[in-house]
């Protein structure tokens, strides 16, 4: 199943800067492995804003509500979910 995610970052200003560095490395990791995985398809950055909106290929909605509840900086997060199907005029 495909969903897309649009996903903003609102971190408390008086989180200290190693706190949030070390949970965007964490972040990156994460992200990373489920993209190498094929799970998160795309990912791309709202310009600026601290947002994105991605694209996961998952198999139903709990993995993606699993997935999305263990990104590390979910707590900080507003998301947003649509499911999506394919289009009747897509080529691919």
């Amino acid at each position: 199943m495909l969903f897309k995610v649009e996903m903003t970052v609102n971190i408390p200003k008086d989180m200290p800067a190693e706190e949030f560095e070390a949970i965007k490395l964490k972040e990156k990791n994460y992200a990373q492995k489920l993209q190498e995985d094929g799970i998160w398809m795309h990912l791309w950055r709202v310009v600026g804003q601290y947002a994105n909106v991605s694209i996961f290929d998952v198999k139903d909605n709990t993995e993606l509500h699993d997935l999305l509840m263990g990104l590390p900086l979910y707590p900080f997060m507003e998301m947003s979910v649509t499911p999506l199907c394919p289009h009747p005029s897509s080529i691919k």
